[in-house]
Order: structure tokens, then C-alpha cells, then sequence
């Protein structure tokens, strides 16, 4: 004989319902993890690229500077066989505007700030706008005192005068060579660019490319972010996020770093997905990196 199946009761239709619910919510939040996991190697991968060509323009920068400093030095000998000249405010920015011009290298170098400055390291003059580096010690602020003795010398240091951004802190990479006069060291010509200012131009620089590439394949343009690491040190542009900074500082990419090889992480900054990729510059200096923060759109 056979009995009638039992009518599901309410109860276990709204377990039997509760069930499904879970198991359709544990999906879509497998979905959803998936995505942004996705979405973020994305970025990751993304940022290995564009590192890498930053890592080389960088490369070429200081190249710029190691060629044509010494060649401007040879243009401010005049001005420093005049003793007359060396007092003269706008003679020296005219020495400083002449030296420039006159050779490409510098015409093209990425430096924020060109000076002169006598053997003992005080600054005669600057060719910002607004000099306010005359009068201070070169030497006090960046080690550059081999270009007395008559060697090129590249350094890092801090002059808050030279600071690329105000509100947070900044430093700088400087090179000096010596100016002759005869066969005697007369003065000292110098010139760097604050870390802050330089990750603003790398940033331009990247974001240019990438505007071009999603113009190209008809893609959403991402957010890109520059930064220079020096030691525990992150430096972005004037208004990129502080946070950014600190996912940098955190991510521990930078211990990880060797050579001149790319390390990377997908990381979730304030819930959004981003990859991040870190590259040493040796150019640079000894500890000074470059970084790429990038998310898809």
C-alpha cells in the first residue's frame, strides 16, 4: 500500500528557503571576492609595467644631470673670475640662466633648483623666483663638499627652502661639480630636485602614458598614483592621498626590494582594490625607490 508523501510543514519550507538564501549569498560573495582579487592582480600587474619605465626615465634624469653639470660649470667661469660679479644678485641669476641655456642636457634636466654657491658652501644665488636659498650653507644641509676639493658628488639632504610641498615633509637629491678658476676651485655649481616635486612630474609622466593606452583600447581610465621611497621615507605629490603613502610604507615592498627587480601586492586601500609596485633606482641613490599605486576603473 502505498502513503501519501508529507506536505512540507512551514517550517521546513522556510528552513529549506533559509538554506538556499545562504548558499545564493556564500556565491555571490565568492563572486564578489573574486572580482575585486581579480580586479586587483589587474592593477598589480599594471603597475609592474609602468614602474619599470620610471624606473628608466629616472635612470635617465640623473644621467641628464652627471653629463651636463660639469659642462655648465665651464659656463660660470667667467662669472666666477669676476669678484664684482659673485656680489651682484642679477648677475648671478643671469650666470645661472646663461649656464642652462647653453647646454641641452641641463635645458632638459628635471632638477627644481639650479644655484652657485662659494668653496665654503654659501649659496650666492638661486634661479627660483623667489630666492630664498641665497645666504643659506649648501654644505650644512646636503654633504656636496668634495665639489670644493674639485670632485662631482651626488647626495640627498633636506633645505626646507627647496621643499617641492608645504604642509608635509620633503627632502632632496642635489649634485654639485666645482667651478674653476685656472687651476684652483673658485665656486660651486649645484642642482637637484625635491622628492615631492619629482614624484609629481613621474606621476604626469605615467598618467600621460596611460591616458594614452586607454584612448587606444577604449578603456576606463585608472587611478594612478606616484611616490619616491628614500629609506622609511614616502614622498607623493603635493595632493596625492596621505593614505596611499602610508599603504606604501606598510606594505613592507621596500625590504623586500632587491637589485633593480620589481616586487608587487594587491592590497585593499579604504575598500577599493589597488596594486602596488616598487622597483629601486640605484641612480638614485643607495635606499631610494620608486613606487606605482594603480586601480582599475
Amino acid at each position: 500500500m502505498r502513503f501519501p508523501l508529507p506536505l512540507p510543514t512551514l517550517a521546513s519550507a522556510a528552513h529549506h528557503a533559509g538554506l538556499v538564501g545562504l548558499t545564493a549569498l556564500g556565491l555571490a560573495f565568492a563572486s564578489s571576492l573574486a572580482g575585486c582579487t581579480k580586479a586587483g592582480e589587474t592593477s598589480k600587474l599594471k603597475a609592474r609595467a609602468g614602474v619599470e619605465l620610471l624606473a628608466k626615465a629616472a635612470t635617465q634624469d640623473v644621467e641628464e644631470v652627471r653629463k651636463g653639470l660639469p659642462l655648465g660649470a665651464k659656463q660660470l667661469e667667467p662669472f666666477f673670475a669676476d669678484d664684482k660679479a659673485q656680489g651682484d644678485a642679477t648677475a648671478a641669476k643671469e650666470a645661472l640662466d646663461k649656464a642652462r641655456n647653453r647646454v641641452q642636457d641641463l635645458r632638459t634636466a628635471k632638477s627644481t633648483f639650479f644655484l652657485v654657491a662659494s668653496k665654503s658652501g654659501l649659496i650666492l644665488r638661486s634661479d627660483l623666483e623667489h630666492d630664498a636659498l641665497a645666504t643659506k650653507n649648501l654644505f650644512e644641509s646636503f654633504d656636496l663638499k668634495a665639489a670644493a676639493n674639485g670632485k662631482y658628488v651626488e647626495t640627498r639632504g633636506s633645505l626646507p627652502e627647496a621643499a617641492g610641498v608645504r604642509g608635509r615633509p620633503d627632502g632632496q637629491w642635489a649634485a654639485a661639480t666645482p667651478v674653476m678658476k685656472e687651476s684652483e676651485v673658485a665656486g660651486v655649481y649645484a642642482t637637484g630636485w625635491s622628492w615631492s616635486a619629482y614624484a609629481y612630474r613621474l606621476e604626469n609622466q605615467l598618467r600621460s602614458m596611460v591616458k594614452a593606452e586607454t584612448s587606444e583600447e577604449g578603456s576606463k581610465l585608472p587611478l594612478v598614483y606616484v611616490y619616491v621611497v628614500v629609506e622609511k621615507e614616502v614622498y607623493g605629490a603635493p595632493v596625492s592621498p596621505d593614505v596611499n603613502a602610508k599603504a606604501v610604507k606598510d606594505s613592507g615592498l621596500m625590504g623586500r626590494a632587491a637589485g633593480e627587480a620589481v616586487v608587487d601586492a594587491a592590497q585593499e586601500i579604504e575598500g577599493r582594490d589597488f596594486g602596488i609596485a616598487l622597483r629601486r633606482v640605484p641612480a638614485l641613490g643607495a635606499e631610494v625607490a620608486i613606487a606605482v599605486v594603480r586601480s582599475e576603473t
